[in-house]
């Protein structure tokens, strides 16, 4: 079993920069693939980014040249860099973990684009 814990969201003004972290604790961190995603209001969560255990990344078209996911198995965490951020990227943010058959999902951290 693994727990996840997002944060870091909060309000910033188009333009602006955030970090999101998810520390994880309760299993191998190294091993597991993990991913953002996101939820707009009165939409379905979408992917935004992901990184493999081999440090392999992809985005999301949207995200590309301003998202970078990065991670540190030494603290077990995850982050998400997000700088020239946009209403349109206002969300609440979730970290999800998996490895083969096993998927685990944090509680998410809000995140708020407006001036």
């Amino acid at each position: 079993q693994m727990q996840l814990k997002e944060s870091g969201g909060g309000l910033v003004q188009p333009g602006g920069s955030l970090r999101l972290s998810c520390a994880a604790s309760g299993s191998i961190f190294s091993i597991y693939t993990m991913n953002w995603y996101r939820q707009a209001p009165g939409k379905q969560r979408e992917f935004v980014a992901v990184i493999t255990s081999g440090d392999g990344t992809y985005y999301e078209d949207s995200v590309k040249g301003r998202f970078t996911i990065s991670r540190d198995n030494a603290k077990n965490t995850v982050y998400l860099q997000m700088n020239s951020l946009k209403p349109a990227d206002t969300a609440d943010y979730y970290c999800n973990a998996r490895w083969g058959k096993y998927a685990y999902w944090g509680q998410g951290t809000q995140v708020t684009v407006s001036s």
